[in-house]
């Protein structure tokens, strides 16, 4: 017995949900750090306020994994979850730029934060099962092409999310200038819009979208002999017991992961404040005036731009893996990656950002692809949730360090100037790409 396979837009639908995550999501990273400077967070306090997403990921993903691999609804077993997290997160979405109208209760800078974990926690609920769908509803032969969709669609919601504030601005006049501690107005009508969107695509993915019953998935797994992995019944604390005896790949791509994001973390929390400080000329603590919602606005535009990017190569992944190998594949765009980051040091005005971004973009296509592709292939489907759960917890753990050391090393180490942070990540998307070839890959043809 062996899975069917799928049409494209059955595929498309399967992952649709991943559009509106991927807008909220994008929309937090270009601009939280930006809400909490506003609501009156230091610079160096910036990498702490992120922690909550790693952490939260940590906890959240592989307990998320573990249930979803155990639950079976009249809605399947995966869309449960994600259905509750885009609930959750589109509140948050709508109360993070908003966080001051709670004054009266809480400091805005607490709320914010609160909310900011809210989307956190939510986010997590969400992806882990989207991952899993995939690698649960494809064939072997399907599965680069299936995680290659859902980053196509990574890569649109990310577009526009990013996009938004500078084109509600830019476009529409809407202003971006800052009453003293209040979010201008362009941000509370795109998170508002994130919002809406995240549901609407939510919905898409769970009415269109079918499930293998537990029963046919079993028969799935003594089809393909994926006996590597001993199964265990019993409570929650498995997953300790899972962990021990992951896959070899897994092991060894935990650390190709943990380099690649403990690099990405670095771009998301200090990019905003280091490209205002180091190609506009803005002082550090200079976060109200035009020129500084300028400077975050383009940064908007260009993760639009690397989003954008890793859309488009999203569709070409499949075939250059088929030529080059995924990990030859995972390797090159690594570098591409990390050589994009390093060129914002050296970029002699902010339109040169976009060609770094175009590096940036082409790493990330690949990091939302193809690690997932070639661990697909070494574990079995009974227990790709928690898998794929513990797995990104070698996400989170990076973004954890990160967020630790990131803002006292901006502070101490590089006297306060965040530019080098965004130099470490582009070296760290370097180091992942060197250690991609120790990886055993599968299913790979190469």
């Amino acid at each position: 017995m062996n899975k069917r396979k799928l049409g494209f837009w059955e595929i498309w639908n399967m992952s649709f949900g991943f559009l509106g995550i991927q807008m909220g999501f994008a929309l937090q990273n270009a601009n939280a750090s930006r809400i909490l400077q506003i609501f009156g967070a230091d610079i160096h306090q910036l990498s702490w306020f992120w922690l909550v997403a790693p952490i939260t990921g940590f906890i959240v993903q592989p307990i998320i994994g573990y249930y979803s691999d155990r639950t079976w609804t009249k809605l399947g077993r995966r869309r449960p979850y994600f259905l509750a997290g885009a609930i959750l997160a589109s509140i948050g979405l709508l109360l993070l730029p908003q966080a001051d109208l709670f004054i009266a209760i809480l400091p805005a800078l607490w709320v914010g934060a609160g909310m900011l974990m809210l989307m956190d926690v939510s986010f997590n609920i969400a992806m882990e099962p989207f991952r899993a769908l995939v690698a649960d509803n494809l064939p072997s032969e399907q599965r680069t092409w299936g995680f290659s969709i859902q980053t196509v669609l990574i890569g649109i919601g990310a577009v526009i999310g990013s996009w938004l504030p500078y084109v509600l601005s830019n476009w529409f006049g809407i202003a971006n200038t800052e009453v003293i501690g209040r979010v201008p107005m362009h941000l509370l009508i795109s998170f508002v819009a994130g919002s809406i969107v995240l549901i609407a695509s939510i919905l898409v993915t769970v009415i269109t979208t079918r499930e293998y019953t537990p029963a046919e998935l079993q028969q799935f797994e003594i089809a393909e002999e994926k006996t590597d992995v001993i199964e265990k019944h019993g409570s929650l604390l498995t997953i300790i017991q899972d962990f021990k005896s992951m896959p070899s790949t897994m092991r060894q791509l935990s650390w190709v992961q943990f380099f690649s994001w403990f690099g990405l973390f670095g771009m998301w929390v200090f990019a905003t404040p280091a490209i205002a400080h180091h190609i506009y000329g803005l002082s550090l603590d200079d976060t109200s005036s035009v020129t500084y919602q300028n400077a975050a606005d383009w940064v908007g535009v260009i993760y639009g731009v690397y989003n954008l990017v890793s859309a488009i190569i999203a569709f070409f992944l499949p075939t250059i893996a088929k030529k080059v190998g995924r990990k030859r594949t995972h390797a090159l765009a690594l570098i591409a990656g990390g050589i994009g980051l390093l060129s914002i040091y050296i970029v002699p005005n902010p339109n040169w950002l976009i060609l770094s971004m175009i590096g940036v973009g082409i790493g990330w296509a690949s990091i939302l692809a193809m690690p997932y592709a070639i661990l697909a292939g070494s574990i079995p489907g009974k227990k790709m949730g928690v898998y794929m759960g513990i797995f990104n917890m070698f996400i989170v753990i990076p973004q954890i360090i990160n967020g630790i050391i990131g803002g006292p090393l901006v502070k101490y180490l590089y006297n306060g100037n965040p530019i080098y942070a965004l130099v470490i990540s582009g070296v760290s998307l370097l180091i992942a790409a060197a250690l991609v070839v120790r990886v055993h890959d599968t299913d790979d043809i190469i």
